[in-house]
């Protein structure tokens, strides 16, 4: 596999895991139907040796052949709990209240120094919130779409929009080194939390499918740092 593959497969992989980790859409309550979903999964997981449990494939395909208009309503119902929540969520996903809980600090959205390094490390990439929304930029997500943009980037997929810095200008100078100082100073230090989190207290199968993807992703990401570093 050349390196312009790897970084394909990495920029694919965490649209799959952005996508299944957003509020979900009509376009997830359909892949997730019609076993699309599990299939995109399960050819991730191959294709980049992904190690995932035995009850994964189980999981992935639970709600194959559910009507996807009902599976919204039941999907979505399942993320209010786990990640919205009143007056908490389950399972936060924001950086800053996982990493405020780290500190022993009051969670506060946008105004926590987590949340804003995201923000800062978003724009020296030449991405901002998009116009017209309010969400903290450190969302589980938006994190993924992130890694996936710098993935694309240096897999020559995406070639920077007009004003964005050019490839030298990213943190650490490409879009490689970007991808991997994000990955350590933020990614790692708390979404296997979360992944960890949604897995134990997910009442739907395909949220535990989700967050053993994600985990196993994570681990092989974790791995790949490692030995670029030793």
């Amino acid at each position: 596999m050349t390196n312009d593959e790897t970084w394909a497969l990495k920029a694919v992989a965490c649209e799959l895991l952005a996508l299944s980790f957003r509020y979900p859409t009509a376009e997830l309550a359909e892949a997730v139907a019609s076993g699309e979903w599990a299939d995109a999964a399960k050819e991730v997981a191959a294709a980049l040796d992904l190690e995932l449990s035995e009850s994964f494939a189980a999981d992935a395909r639970a709600n194959a052949g559910a009507d996807p208009d009902a599976l919204l309503h039941v999907l979505r119902a399942e993320a209010t709990r786990l990640c919205v929540g009143a007056p908490e969520p389950v399972c936060s996903p924001y950086e800053g209240v996982w990493r405020a809980a780290d500190d022993a600090v009051q969670p506060l959205l946008f105004v926590n120094p987590h949340s804003m390094a995201v923000e800062r490390f978003c724009k020296s990439c030449g991405l901002g919130r998009p116009e017209g929304t309010n969400e903290p930029l450190d969302h589980v997500a938006t994190e993924l779409e992130l890694l996936q943009h710098l993935a694309m980037l240096e897999a020559g997929m995406a070639a920077a929009a007009e004003g964005s810095p050019a490839p030298e200008s990213l943190p650490g100078g490409s879009a490689a080194a970007a991808y991997g100082r994000f990955l350590v100073e933020h990614v790692l230090v708390w979404m296997p939390s979360f992944a960890a989190a949604v897995a134990r207290e997910a009442r739907l199968p395909y949220f535990r499918a989700a967050a053993a993807l994600l985990a196993a992703f994570l681990m092989r990401s974790d791995g790949d740092e490692a030995c670029c570093s030793a």
